[in-house]
């Protein structure tokens, strides 16, 4: 189960990265919080998956990585629809131009 969890974490960031690609539109995000969503989506993805039994297959577990791809394009849409973590244009985090 360990060996699930860290291979998830990995899997996520891979994940998150993809499911950012995926959704159309301009998603207001940061790299940190893409990764996040990313990693949550590959932890719940590999829980359900192993719920279902598709969890210990020999080779590469497609039907685990569609989930945790699925479930990263929800939270994606989910983040950049309530505007959680919206980076500002002008260099700091405020929105406000550095000077």
């Amino acid at each position: 189960m360990i060996g699930a969890i860290i291979s998830a974490i990995v899997i996520g960031a891979i994940v998150g990265a993809l499911a950012r690609l995926l959704v159309p539109g301009r998603q207001n995000m940061s790299i940190g919080l893409t990764l996040v969503v990313g990693i949550v989506a590959a932890l719940i993805g590999t829980l359900l998956a192993h719920a279902f039994g598709w969890g210990n297959t020999r080779g590469i577990n497609w039907l685990e990585h569609l989930l945790q791809l699925v479930l990263a394009i929800v939270g994606v849409l989910v983040v950049t629809r309530l505007g959680i973590g919206r980076v500002g244009r002008g260099g700091g985090r405020s929105g406000r131009p550095t000077t």
